[in-house]
């Protein structure tokens, strides 16, 4: 083995320590990052459930209309809040379909 080449192995492992105590600092910054919003999501408040909501497909088009907290309407991004205005006008005007477990029509007093 030449010195040349033993002395380019010797740049690579060192370049290699580096970036590994590289990838350490930034994995401890995020592990801080993490625990600094955990710890501030614990001191705020709970977000109030919606008194309605409106369900959406996978192509965000709106399908449903819940009363807020139904276990049978959407998840994450296929759920949104919605006004006791904007639900009714969901069922009458849009006239999107109701819950038939949760019955936001009846809730609303809508009847057809």
């Amino acid at each position: 083995m030449s010195d040349q080449s033993a002395s380019r192995l010797d740049l690579l492992r060192f370049l290699e320590r580096v970036q590994l105590q590289d990838l350490e600092r930034t994995r401890s910054w995020i592990a801080a990052e993490e625990q600094r919003l955990a710890e501030l999501a614990a001191r705020l408040p709970p977000v109030p459930p919606a008194e309605w909501e409106l369900e959406l497909d996978l192509g965000r088009r709106p399908t449903m209309v819940h009363v807020g907290g139904c276990e049978m309407g959407g998840k994450g991004f296929r759920q949104k809040a919605l006004s006791r205005d904007a639900a009714l006008r969901a069922l009458g005007v849009e006239k999107l379909q109701p819950c038939p477990f949760c019955r936001p029509d009846i809730e609303l007093g809508v009847l057809d």
